[in-house]
């Protein structure tokens, strides 16, 4: 699903999002992660009529936009729609286009704002605090070989990404000391918003769950699955003789929780594909199934925990419920400071 980018977000346009993006196209399993707590949602937020967008041309010259006379480039819209469909899984959509467009014409014109406004007021960030941020972007990555190999794939070099870094970080404190004193939560917000959104903090039955998943390929014949089927066969046997469970999906489980022995946490009703759904809450704590086929291949199941549904209480997602608000304030401050550079700058948008 396509939504505008938050401007706090694009701060680290080139530096985080590009490479985390290639990180997680590096693993696949049959479920989304689970999540072990309620999280509170953004709400929808009603809105006048849309005015009507301008159309965007098929063929977007070289510059699209200048700020304070340094060019917007065709190639920085490209990159950040790029992006956008990459997070969105999917092809900006025809019929949006132009509103996708559009919006990322105006997020990156703030962005120069920004970065032209942290140059003006000379803020200093040290060597230290860049390689700081790269090296939390490097902990992302399976190993440094993975981490080097995305930089020549996103035709990036290290000085590349240490000068996002340094624009980035120096724009980051810029906000931080412009809009600081105007994001501070009360407890009573946070009180309030957890009494006024009852329906945010419904969690669903849920169970914790392990497996051991022997692939076949997709579209396998018969022996293939067969072959599959009789691994996996020989695996249940183990555990039926009382081998431990977690050993043997370190051992053979091809899925990525295996080097968790298996564990996938807890997980709601509907989040795995059906038949492993089933099994796993028709499972009572402490016992294990026999081969499960989906889509993926043979899953042997354990369940270690279930939970009934219940409303999670304040004090188990305050932290959560803090972070959520003060994002929101920051996001809506951090809004209201760029409008004030673009109020007293010039913007030309060219197309």
């Amino acid at each position: 699903m396509f939504r505008a980018v938050p401007l706090t977000l694009i701060l680290t346009l080139t530096l985080t999002l590009t490479l985390t993006l290639a990180l997680a196209a590096c693993s696949k399993g049959p479920a989304k992660d689970a999540a072990t707590t309620a999280q509170p949602t953004a709400a929808a937020q009603p809105g006048a009529p849309a005015e009507p967008i301008k159309p965007i041309p098929e063929k977007l010259p070289e510059v699209i936009a200048r700020v304070n006379g340094e060019s917007v480039t065709r190639k920085e819209i490209e990159d950040w729609v790029h992006n956008l469909e990459q997070r969105a899984g999917g092809p900006v959509p025809a019929e949006q286009r132009d509103r996708i467009y559009r919006g990322g014409i105006d997020q990156l014109v703030g962005y120069k704002l920004l970065v032209q406004e942290a140059k003006a007021r000379k803020i200093d960030v040290p060597d230290a605090d860049v390689n700081a941020k790269i090296d939390d972007v490097k902990k992302q990555f399976p190993s440094e070989d993975l981490f080097m190999q995305t930089l020549i794939d996103r035709k990036l070099t290290l000085e590349q990404m240490k000068a996002d870094a340094k624009r980035d970080i120096a724009i980051s404190r810029m906000i931080d000391a412009e809009i600081a004193s105007r994001i501070a939560l009360k407890p009573s917000q946070v009180e309030d918003f957890y009494k006024n959104n009852p329906d945010r903090f419904l969690q669903p039955e849920r169970v914790r769950a392990s497996h051991i998943l022997i692939r076949f390929p997709e579209g396998a014949d018969a022996a293939a699955k067969a072959q599959a089927k009789t691994k996996a066969q020989q695996i249940l046997k183990d555990l039926k003789a009382g081998k431990d469970f977690a050993a043997l999906a370190r051992q053979h489980s091809q899925d990525g929780s295996a080097q968790n022995g298996g564990d996938l946490g807890f997980f709601p009703q509907g989040q795995m594909v059906g038949p492993f759904n089933d099994a796993a809450f028709s499972l009572k704590p402490g016992t294990t199934s026999g081969l499960v086929e989906t889509e993926f291949g043979y899953h042997i199941i354990r369940v270690a925990e279930k939970q009934p549904g219940r409303t999670v209480p304040l004090e188990e997602v305050r932290p959560d419920v803090e972070q959520y608000l003060e994002n929101l304030n920051k996001e809506t401050e951090t809004d209201a400071f760029v409008k004030s550079l673009r109020a007293k700058g010039k913007v030309e948008i060219l197309i």
